[in-house]
């Protein structure tokens, strides 16, 4: 089992819909769209691909679209939540993650589990994966934060197992008391675009990006910049990409970036219940920023 060198900007690619089905052909061009804009690695089925809300079937099809799209281009890290040990390692063992490279799994949800049970989850499913495992901490999403003795612990006790972390918890002293200890090939991923700048300055390895959806190539271009120590043009872009950051969180991820796509022609903004669409207003001040950017590129 080879861990995958996950670097740069990974994009957590939506899950598009139209009259309550999937929109394939959205899918398909937003990902093509992603890997023209230069971005290092595609994360399908995450939380801001409404993975929660597919069925089997349809998280199969959209990771078999996403690996024919790629075609062996980038790695492909395909996410898996839930809160049941026994019925993820089952998951595992029987879905097809054929073409893909790694599997991105958050800390489960509602159970709200020790250190120690979120140490024996992730070495349960370790055993059962048949891909290395990008850890995914997700505390506003899942009300257990994973601390940095328990990331390093699982670093150091399955260096072919877990891959890095996607750290979303948002903690810029959690994220860097990991960054300071753990294993060299461990990769550490900013969960939240507009934390990855400063997390690269203090060594993260790149990031996993909602907005990269809309603007990939832009957002690439800040990350590239940072990781090779220009912070100065970094910075510039970071800074303008401020406004949109705020604008897209302001109802929810994936109301946000959805808007955002609709106003590129991409895709429509619906989503699937319990999350609901962009407002009108919200959706106008998104359109307007975002076509801002893409004007100003």
């Amino acid at each position: 089992m080879k861990s995958p060198s996950l670097k740069g900007t990974g994009v957590a690619l939506v899950t598009p819909f139209r009259n309550g089905k999937i929109n394939y052909p959205a899918f398909a061009e937003i990902t093509e769209r992603a890997l023209s804009g230069n971005t290092d690695f595609l994360v399908p089925l995450g939380s801001t691909g409404e993975a929660s809300t597919l069925t089997t079937r349809e998280k199969q099809q959209l990771l078999e679209l996403c690996i024919q799209i790629n075609a062996g281009r980038k790695p492909i890290v395909a996410g898996l939540g839930g809160n049941d040990t026994q019925s993820m390692r089952q998951h595992l063992q029987s879905f097809d993650y054929s073409g893909a490279d790694a599997i991105m799994i958050s800390n489960p949800a509602y159970n709200k589990p020790t250190q120690e049970g979120l140490y024996a989850h992730f070495m349960r499913l370790a055993e059962a994966s048949p891909l290395p495992i990008l850890i995914y901490n997700i505390p506003g999403r899942t009300c257990s934060n994973l601390l940095p003795e328990t990331v390093l612990r699982l670093a150091k006790a399955g260096k072919e197992k877990f891959t890095g972390i996607k750290e979303a918890s948002g903690d810029l002293l959690q994220i860097m008391q990991i960054l300071a200890q753990k294993p060299e090939n461990f990769s550490v991923l900013s969960g939240d675009d507009m934390l990855t700048l400063p997390l690269i300055a203090c060594g993260a390895d790149g990031v996993i990006s909602v907005m990269a959806n809309a603007l990939p190539g832009r957002f690439a271009s800040m990350v590239r910049l940072a990781r090779e120590g220009r912070f100065d043009q970094a910075r510039q872009i970071h800074n303008s990409l401020l406004p949109l950051n705020e604008l897209l969180y302001r109802e929810g991820n994936p109301a946000g970036i959805k808007a955002a796509l609709e106003a590129l022609g991409l895709c429509s903004r619906n989503l699937r219940l319990p999350l609901t669409p962009a407002s009108e207003t919200l959706y106008r001040q998104i359109e307007k920023t975002v076509l801002e950017l893409v004007k100003s590129n």
